[in-house]
């Protein structure tokens, strides 16, 4: 599509283009193979001397569709999509550095992410270098060493709510002539396009906000094509590698990314996105627009007024004017700070508990970014791997309840957290 379409434009029509007589919907191509004529159309296909698929594994033509749709909305060249967000997290960063490699994160990460991070991306022989995302940009090139490969952080931190600075981490990039990873889930397409800021790879989890009604596991990740991977520091992108031999820059040239993660990864690790779940995230993101406006107006209304109960310790909303991310979430977002909140109880753990398990509308679900509102209480379920130390690195602490907000109507949903607070 144009690029002169807006982003709600894109959400309805872009990915796929029906041809005169054929489906206005996208298909559902429920099929793990491909029939052809002939081995010589197959070997063709498999040398990608013509376009086809091959097995689903590889590429199907509804995941495609899905793919196509997100480059629309999310920018870039070309989007991988995996069977789920934590494989596109993995993905991410295994198509980048190798075994002897370090890479720089931020501390304030999902901790799904961050225990990857921190204990199994060292069993593969990936050490983390984590940093606080308020460190100076002198402290973060501190951490760098010569076999640094990216930086990596995310938009809106789960749950630490804080908004990245895109200026300070893509300048520590490009000092350092390594790739910015984000992972824009909690932001969504609609609030910020980070390749604008910097960004060379955007990861999702498209089970969260993209799907937006809790029925479609996936993820996806998008390259930028804006990356130099002929700079010398990956020598896999410039040699012959893996079992094909290819030299993905001059194979894929501005795509050896995506064309390396597809050759070496999704084919080999074989994380493919299933063809229902891709039609159920296209579904959802025909209206993303609409629903993370809404999802932005309610977090808002609820933030204002549990920050003015006398039961609640404080509200973390970044588009609260007195939160103290207000600043950077007003000059990156775009009109909102997505569903999120955090609050935090008087009374700690037990209160906090309390007024969880006491709601109506709202129910205890691990999840967050669909239709519904949900909460969860971090510190004794999401986080509970991680040391009290490291979950308040991570933004946890021991009263904090996070809050994904729903689309049901504002007064029911304040209503409910009234009478839940009323038990305490």
């Amino acid at each position: 599509m144009s690029k002169e379409f807006r982003i709600g434009t894109k959400a309805v029509q872009s990915g796929y283009f029906p041809k005169s007589g054929e489906s206005r919907v996208v298909p559902i191509v429920q099929s793990t193979s491909y029939r052809y004529d002939t081995f010589d159309e197959v070997g063709n296909v498999a040398a990608a001397k013509t376009p086809g698929y091959l097995y689903t594994r590889i590429g199907n033509p509804t995941v495609t569709d899905l793919e196509k749709k997100y480059v629309e909305l999310q920018g870039g060249i070309e989007a991988v999509a995996t069977s789920s967000g934590q494989s596109a997290v993995v993905y991410s960063i295994i198509n980048i550095a190798s075994a002897g490699d370090n890479i720089i994160a931020s501390s304030k990460l999902y901790g799904g992410t961050y225990n990857l991070f921190n204990a199994i991306l060292p069993k593969l022989g990936i050490k983390v270098s984590f940093v606080d995302p308020e460190a100076s940009e002198e402290e973060i090139l501190s951490l760098a060493k010569e076999n640094t490969k990216l930086i990596y952080g995310e938009t809106i931190g789960n749950p630490g709510l804080n908004v990245l600075d895109f200026d300070k981490f893509s300048s520590v990039a490009k000092k350092l002539d390594i790739p910015f990873v984000v992972d824009n889930t909690i932001a969504t397409p609609y609030l910020i396009n980070p390749f604008e800021y910097g960004a060379n790879i955007i990861v999702h989890s498209t089970t969260k906000y993209s799907d937006g009604h809790a029925v479609a596991l996936g993820g996806i990740i998008i390259d930028g094509g804006n990356f130099n991977w002929a700079n010398g520091k990956f020598p896999d992108y410039t040699t012959p590698t893996g079992p094909t031999d290819l030299i993905f820059v001059d194979e894929f040239r501005e795509k050896a990314f995506s064309g390396k993660l597809r050759v070496n990864l999704v084919e080999e690790f074989g994380a493919a996105q299933a063809p229902l779940n891709a039609f159920l995230t296209i579904l959802g993101l025909e209206t993303l627009h609409l629903r993370m406006e809404r999802h932005c107006s309610n977090a808002l209304s609820l933030a204002k007024y549990l920050s003015r109960h006398p039961k609640v310790e404080w509200v973390r909303y970044p588009y609260l004017e007195s939160d103290k991310e207000y600043g950077r979430a007003k000059k990156y977002l775009r009109g909102g700070a997505s569903g999120i909140l955090t609050f935090g109880v008087k009374g700690g753990i037990e209160a906090a508990k309390k007024v969880g398990e006491s709601l109506k509308v709202a129910s205890i679900v691990v999840n967050l970014g669909d239709v519904r509102t949900y909460v969860i209480h971090p510190a004794s379920t999401t986080h509970i791997a991680l040391n009290e130390e490291q979950q308040r690195s991570a933004g946890v602490t021991p009263e904090l309840i996070r809050v994904s907000v729903g689309i049901e109507d504002i007064e029911d949903i304040i209503a409910d957290f009234e009478q839940a607070l009323d038990k305490i």
